[in-house]
């Protein structure tokens, strides 16, 4: 079966009317009442002419658009088309007349990229994206010349700190797993702060460790990962909050804090290398690193570092901060390319990078941020091997970024592509994911540390 690059958006405005509808008591209407009017359900979807999406530079990609009404193709009607480089240096919007329920559009690129197409139509829309030559992406600027001398700075002062821990008993998801919330001091003034879980009665040196790091938002840790600690035969699992909060709170607990002191907190320091938001999650990163690798049942070898969005931008950072790390799992990865503009090309969130008054890119910001770039850090990366997973019309971590990111790597890698995702973790990314982690283990089972000469 073929399937083709396609995004969907449906527009229905009978949603609400159904739910109060469906909430109020049944009540049999006059016999002289008129139903409601039905508002129709237009339907659009945008495809190309390629299973994979993928075009050499200078190719051209034929994009159909589908529309439908009530489930019925649109006989007669009109669509505007826009094409931009990924979301960047958009061309003028393009009518197309939509004559039984399709219309195309022909386009193209001529360097590495990803050329996007919106539909629109009143409220409803649709996206499409070809993929030009996205594995010779190259890096909008270089690497910082003490970028090196950066990081290792942070770390020597993470190193003053003792791995001092305290674990609270919690309630374990399985029953061959103990679990615990954790709390780790770190630089900074903000601890570790997780969910820990290990295989009840594992023998020492016997257990590999897994490490998941969050997405955006503010949350606690998620108790449930701990599972994991059950799984490919038994590991060391940690999950950890991104900003050393405590954990188990009530929601509210964590929306007043999304609504007051951790507000905006990406844009936090995006002017000072020493006061950016992102320099104390990777440091707490590092520390819970420090944790699982003083545990006397972790196997000596193994480390994965696994997270999606801002989960993957720790990943990444992970893989060029830290040389313990032997895999990374980073699901469509923010933190990539932020200098981009540079290049004229698109930064992935959180858009460390702001225009200034202008609409030029802010110099202090564009050199901050490079010592926090994805793709900065893929560069040292000295892992085994990692697993990156893209969506080829995410507007939130762009896979023009991703693919900077992902190209930089000098490791073993795989990439796993959904055409037709945006920034979400699909099911066949996930499963991409846990399969790599997991054969990953497998295989360092069977791998012997090098003898030191």
């Amino acid at each position: 079966m073929k399937i083709f690059a396609a995004a969907t958006l449906f527009l229905t405005f009978s949603a609400c009317g159904f739910l109060l509808h469906a909430q109020a008591p049944a009540v049999k209407a006059p016999a002289t009442t008129p139903a409601a009017a039905k508002e129709p359900l237009l339907v659009l979807k945008a495809v190309t002419d390629r299973a994979d999406a993928l075009y050499k530079a200078g190719e051209t990609a034929t994009f159909t658009i589908e529309a439908t009404l009530d489930g019925k193709p649109l006989a007669e009607g009109k669509v505007m088309a826009v094409f931009s480089k990924d979301g960047v240096q958009p061309q003028p919007p393009q009518a197309l007349n939509v004559r039984g329920g399709t219309a195309t559009l022909v386009g193209k690129l001529d360097e590495p990229g990803f050329l996007l197409l919106r539909v629109t139509s009143g409220k409803a829309g649709a996206m499409a994206a070809a993929g030009y030559d996205p594995l010779l992406l190259k890096p909008s600027l270089p690497v910082p010349e003490d970028f090196d001398a950066f990081w290792a700075a942070q770390k020597a002062e993470l190193a003053k700190v003792p791995v001092k821990s305290t674990l609270t008993p919690a309630q374990s998801p399985a029953k061959t797993v103990e679990a615990f919330d954790v709390q780790i001091d770190c630089a900074g003034g903000k601890p570790v702060s997780g969910y820990f879980g290990r295989l009840r009665g594992a023998k020492p040196k016997s257990l590999p460790a897994i490490l998941h790091v969050h997405g955006a938002g503010v949350r606690s840790a998620n108790l449930g990962a701990t599972f994991w600690a059950a799984n490919e035969g038994g590991m060391l699992s940690m999950d950890i909050n991104a900003h050393g909060i405590p954990n188990g709170r009530p929601k509210e607990f964590y929306d007043a804090l999304a609504a007051g002191e951790l507000k905006d907190y990406r844009n936090e320091g995006n002017k000072d290398r020493e006061k950016n938001y992102f320099k104390g999650m990777f440091l707490r990163m590092i520390r819970a690193i420090d944790f699982l690798t003083a545990q006397p049942e972790w196997d000596g070898k193994t480390l994965i570092v696994y997270g999606s969005s801002q989960g993957g931008f720790q990943a990444l950072a992970a893989a060029g901060l830290d040389e313990r790390v032997t895999f990374i799992c980073a699901g469509v990865p923010a933190g990539c390319d932020h200098t981009g503009s540079a290049a004229n090309r698109i930064a992935g969130w959180p858009k460390m990078v702001p225009n200034d008054a202008e609409g030029k890119p802010d110099a202090t910001a564009m050199e901050v941020s490079r010592y926090f770039d994805c793709v900065n850090f893929a560069t040292r990366a000295k892992c085994q091997g990692a697993a990156v997973t893209v969506g080829f019309i995410d507007t939130t971590c762009p896979p023009t970024s991703v693919y900077a990111a992902y190209n930089a790597l000098p490791v073993p890698k795989a990439m796993h592509t959904d055409v037709l995702a945006g920034h979400t973790n699909t099911p066949a990314a996930s499963k991409f994911m846990q399969e790599a982690a997991y054969k990953h283990i497998r295989e360092m089972k069977k791998w012997k540390r090098p003898l030191a000469r």
